[in-house]
């Protein structure tokens, strides 16, 4: 879960703040970021931390049932609030919001504000009628009303940023409800994708990830099948970009072209994250998933013949209905070749309006915890192997903006290495290198997710985005500011 909070100026002394709550994939954290861009414009600022907001805004997801739970359990811890404060407003957006539309306000009567995926844009508006007019405001849209990418943005980083080249997707997976939610996909021009690129590198983001739910399949609006490897080339040509990454492609639409962008454009990064959902033929075909195993590992091969030192990342769904212990012993064999640096593992969750929520043989909760810790265990010996591979190289990491859970006080930061590697590396506070700088480090351990140099650093790179990090720092003055933070956890701490 990502956050990001700011606070309006009003002619009144006491600031209205407000906080969004984001949960779900890299495609919500970019919409809140154009959540958050919405109400900088409209004259809201970022607040210091230890404020109480005066609104909470949700973006949600529809992925997994955990997500409802979540949802409405905080509505609930915020019923009281609202009570109390007329003044108090909530708002719920995202993929939830499109789902449910007017079940959330039924459920919650005290909500605001309700508003889907494909009207961000309204939000300022929506919000400004329901305190004006003193009654919930919903408005949900069924086709995109504006590109995300072309509304103004507060990015959560100064110098890595997400760019979207679609929305939407065209897929039919029977688990999935996120086309029914987000709509066929949309392609962006390259020229709008490639000006905004070009817009955050002059802004000192040195680092982008292209973002679509299925991004290889970029061009098939114009029917254009080389789209996508054409962009990462031009996303190669654009002045101070020193690291382009992508998520998520899908096997079907992976193709040769793609491989030889990413190692013949010196700034696309030797990782690839691409999901394969299971190692069984016969559970892709009941999810719809148009390739199959050998299909998944050729691919791989292709990237590593290309590549040798890529790192592969993926996601897995464990207790697929019908999902038998052959089925599941085969995606543990396709684990086993494919040598994932890590893999994002989930258990299967049944959403209603999809296919799979209506298949038989359902797979019981005990098994598929039994399936699922299994799973993790064999990846933990194959990620650990993975890192270990690696100890003794020297490698240049971009510093992270955020801590590791041991860095406070340990005179240790924490960052990623071009092939997507987490990597935990001791400093000099005298010569502590900024967010956005890239260091050159040893690595002398390794562990199933993180490496670890533990000298000091070889050498400091300061960047630009290290300068565009510094200045952002400086925007809160003396006060922290509330970005990153998990507020609402804090809320239910000090309640």
């Amino acid at each position: 879960m990502s956050q990001a909070t700011a606070t309006r100026n009003e002619s009144s002394t006491s600031a209205r703040s407000f906080v969004v709550e984001t949960y779900g994939c890299q495609m919500n954290v970019h919409d809140t970021e154009r959540i958050v861009g919405l109400l900088l414009e409209a004259g809201y600022v970022q607040s210091v931390e230890g404020s109480e907001p005066d609104l909470v805004v949700f973006n949600t997801c529809a992925v997994r049932e955990n997500a409802d739970n979540k949802l409405y359990g905080n509505l609930s811890f915020l019923a009281p609030r609202k009570k109390s404060d007329p003044n108090f407003q909530i708002a719920v957006g995202g993929c939830m919001a499109q789902k449910d539309q007017a079940n959330i306000q039924k459920r919650a009567p005290y909500v605001d504000v309700v508003f889907g995926t494909h009207n961000i844009g309204s939000l300022p508006t929506l919000l400004e009628r329901a305190r004006i007019e003193e009654e919930s405001q919903i408005e949900i849209k069924e086709s995109l009303e504006h590109f995300p990418s072309t509304l103004p943005a507060r990015r959560h980083s100064a110098f890595s940023g997400w760019v979207s080249v679609s929305v939407g997707c065209n897929n039919t997976c029977t688990f999935c409800i996120v086309p029914s939610l987000r709509g066929i996909e949309k392609d962006r021009p390259a020229t709008d994708i490639l000006n905004e690129v070009k817009a955050l590198a002059d802004q000192g983001v040195i680092e982008i990830t292209l973002l679509g739910q299925n991004v290889n399949a970029y061009g098939v609006e114009f029917g254009d099948k080389g789209a996508f490897a054409k962009l990462l080339r031009e996303c190669g040509k654009v002045s101070g970009l020193e690291r382009v990454r992508f998520m998520s492609p899908h096997p079907r639409d992976f193709t040769d072209d793609v491989i030889e962008a990413m190692a013949e454009t010196k700034n696309v990064m030797p990782h690839l994250h691409m999901p394969l959902q299971s190692g069984s033929d016969r559970i892709l075909q009941a999810m719809r998933r148009s390739y199959r195993s050998d299909r998944y590992l050729g691919i791989i091969e292709k990237v590593r013949i290309a590549m040798p030192k890529a790192t592969i990342t993926t996601d897995i769904i464990v207790g697929f209905p019908g999902e038998s212990d052959a089925d599941f012993a085969q995606t543990m064999d396709v684990m086993k070749s494919a040598k994932f640096l890590a893999a994002y593992t989930f258990q299967y969750s049944k959403r209603p309006g999809t296919p799979a929520a209506e298949m038989a043989d359902q797979i019981s909760p005990a098994v598929m915890k039994e399936r699922y810790d299994a799973l993790h265990i064999l990846q933990q010996e194959i990620s650990l192997g993975v890192n270990q591979e690696v100890l003794g190289e020297r490698v240049e990491v971009l510093v992270a903006d955020h801590e590791g859970r041991r860095d406070a006080g340990a005179d240790r930061m924490s960052g990623r290495t071009p092939d997507f590697r987490l990597t935990h590396f001791s400093v000099d506070p005298a010569n502590t290198p900024r967010p956005g700088d890239a260091v050159t480090v040893e690595i002398t351990k390794a562990s199933p997710n993180f490496v670890i140099a533990e000298g000091l650093p070889i050498s400091i790179r300061k960047t630009v985005g290290g300068d565009a990090s510094e200045a952002r720092s400086k925007e809160a003055g003396p006060q922290p500011l509330m970005v990153g933070m998990p507020t609402l956890m804090q809320l239910k701490a000090r309640n």
